[in-house]
């Protein structure tokens, strides 16, 4: 295909400026063709790769003259599937890949590029590689029982398994950093109409995304907008104000604003301080609320009360006093939003899936399990087998096909 597509021989990872040939011989674009021979690709198969003008015309040109060569369409992923499936990279790695080009923040690409270059798949192998070690000890009392081995003493058991367990839970905070920088946190304002939900919102955003007005009940519907917070995505949802209502459109909005609610990370509960004393749609709003969900009280138009900024704690709840008017108190809501997402400033964040976490998950507790099982080898070396099962599904060490198939049909590209 190179051959026939630029009219010349190709040097392997060279660039060379060449034209794009048509079937007639007629030059449909001119540009750099790179080829790069199997294993040295990023495929680990024989690649072209054409950089040519950008022209979606000239483009479609010379793609339709690829296909008529005998090339197909790739499939969403497919060329990151090649390459675990030829060994270039293992599943962790293939996955940070759509991470990178997803992307929606600094911290966030410079986490999945960490992955892409594999420190989270190396720490995962660490730790495979003490359980390993740990089974072989285990195992070899189960194979030769007649033999005194000093090193499968149980004290010695325990403490090595403390030390894999102490490692994982490292591992494990790692990556629920990186969980919170690829999704995000979904963040939901709520309070009694006229609270300042969409000033709050408009601040938080640096534009005129939500209407403001002083005539209650002025959002009817949930406004989506996603940001960053010191580098940590957030997906910030302005809702209708919570009240009994007779119209039509807002009660629809309201319902909207309660479904919102059971899917919420963080629920930030609007007061409007200038009233000087709790009103009953407050409370209203505040009897609404998911008990589990973590919340942020938000003292608002402290510029009416002439309350000063800052936080205080009241039965374990933050109560923070701010203006969305006038941005005063944005510091400190900020601080404690990241604070209660769970995001703490850290070297070395992994960019993670939900399956990394739950395979971390499911690894810990057979490691809890093993522990009460010290006494028992068989039992002891079963939970460490599947400790290690769970670990290697990170990076596809063993993993069904049809897993492999739902990761890469979620890329958005045929990359």
């Amino acid at each position: 295909m190179a051959t026939a597509l630029t009219g010349r021989q190709l040097t392997p990872r060279l660039a060379s400026y060449t034209s794009f040939l048509a079937a007639d011989s007629s030059t449909l674009d001119q540009g750099i063709a790179l080829f790069f021979s199997a294993p040295h690709s990023y495929t680990g198969e024989e690649v072209l790769e054409l950089q040519g003008h950008g022209g979606p015309a000239v483009l479609q040109s010379v793609l339709q003259r690829c296909l008529e060569l005998g090339a197909r369409l790739a499939q969403p992923g497919e060329f990151t599937q090649r390459a675990f499936l030829n060994d270039k990279m293992d599943l962790a790695q293939a996955e940070s890949v759509a991470d990178l080009i997803d992307a929606t923040t600094e911290q966030a690409a410079r986490s999945a590029m960490r992955s892409l270059q594999g420190e989270f798949s190396a720490a995962i192998h660490g730790a495979v590689s003490q359980l390993i070690d740990l089974r072989m000890l285990v195992e070899a009392t189960l194979d030769f029982p007649e033999e005194e081995i000093e090193i499968s003493d149980r004290q010695l058991c325990a403490s090595r398994l403390a030390t894999l367990r102490g490692e994982l839970a490292r591992i494990a905070g790692l990556a629920k950093q990186g969980s919170i920088l690829r999704e995000g946190a979904q963040v939901v304002l709520v309070g009694a109409p006229n609270a300042g939900k969409s000033s709050l919102l408009n601040r938080f955003a640096g534009e005129e995304v939500a209407l403001v007005s002083e005539i209650p009940g002025t959002t009817r519907d949930s406004i989506r907008q996603s940001m960053q917070v010191r580098g940590v995505p957030l997906h910030l949802i302005d809702t209708a104000g919570l009240r009994e209502t007779t119209d039509v459109v807002e009660q629809m909005g309201i319902d909207r604003t309660r479904q919102a609610l059971t899917r919420a990370d963080v629920v930030l509960v609007l007061l409007d301080e200038s009233q000087q004393r709790a009103e009953p749609e407050d409370q209203a709003v505040r009897a609404q609320l998911p008990a589990q969900t973590p919340r942020l009280y938000l003292h608002n138009k402290i510029d009416l009360s002439g309350h000063q900024p800052g936080v205080e704690m009241r039965e374990e709840k933050a109560h923070i006093y701010l203006s969305a008017k006038t941005g005063a108190g944005m510091a400190v809501l900020e601080e404690k939003l990241l604070e209660i997402i769970g995001w703490h400033q850290e070297t070395g964040v992994f960019m993670a899936r939900a399956r990394h976490l739950e395979a971390l998950s499911a690894a810990t507790e057979h490691l809890d399990a093993a522990e009460q099982q010290l006494d028992r080898p068989e039992l002891f070396a079963e939970e460490l087998r599947q400790a290690q099962e769970a670990l290697n599904s990170i990076t596809g060490e063993f993993s069904a096909d049809d897993l492999l198939g739902e990761i890469f049909s979620r890329f958005c590209i045929g990359k």
